[in-house]
């Protein structure tokens, strides 16, 4: 879709892979960021005062397409949103395309403002947020970063082993380490190649 097939709508539109690019009509919003990873915990108010919670908004969204929400990232002013979404054959540029599209449709109808819009796959050095994708990825070499240093050090890599008693296990050249869940600040795959 190119921005003259737009023209006269009153906005303005670029699909370029799996960017998608809009305006839309509507006031500024508020945005709010809280929480640790603050991927699925931003709030919206939209022009008529009501709240939205984008993150569930556009969880809700992508699971409904049966693709899974990885990460959120809000740009500081709010302009740039970026979605990025995984299934377990892969993403397609045409998978981006139908969440793109979707988004803008339920953005609208929210009146959630921006001003683009990207949906992507994590890549290969997907980021590792759920307990779940902790075990998921059990057996594949990672890098950790904690809130708080374990033995003087906060950033670790090694084969992550998966989920015990609430600890992340991860192997290391010095051994095994058990790092509570809570204390992980940011983890991702480190990819082979």
């Amino acid at each position: 879709v190119t921005n003259e097939a737009w023209r006269g709508t009153g906005r303005s539109r670029a699909v370029v892979g799996c960017s998608a690019r809009m305006r839309q009509p509507v006031s500024p919003v508020e945005v709010n960021m809280d929480g640790r990873f603050a991927h699925f915990l931003f709030v919206v108010v939209d022009g008529k005062g009501m709240r939205v919670d984008l993150g569930s908004l556009i969880e809700q969204v992508v699971n409904g397409l049966g693709f899974e929400l990885v990460d959120v990232e809000l740009s500081p002013k709010g302009r740039l949103l970026r979605v990025f979404i995984d299934i377990e054959r892969g993403i397609t540029v045409d998978d981006c395309a139908t969440v793109s599209n979707q988004l803008t449709r339920v953005f609208e109808v929210e009146n959630v403002d921006y001003d683009r819009l990207e949906v992507s796959s994590p890549g290969l050095d997907r980021p590792i947020k759920k307990a779940a994708d902790f075990e998921r990825f059990a057996g594949q070499e990672i890098q950790l970063r904690t809130s708080l240093p374990v033995g003087n050090q906060r950033n670790f890599v090694g084969v992550l082993q998966g989920m015990r008693d609430g600890a992340v296990v991860l192997v290391t050249d010095k051994g095994e380490l058990q790092i509570p869940f809570d204390d992980v600040e940011k983890a991702r795959l480190v990819p082979k190649f």
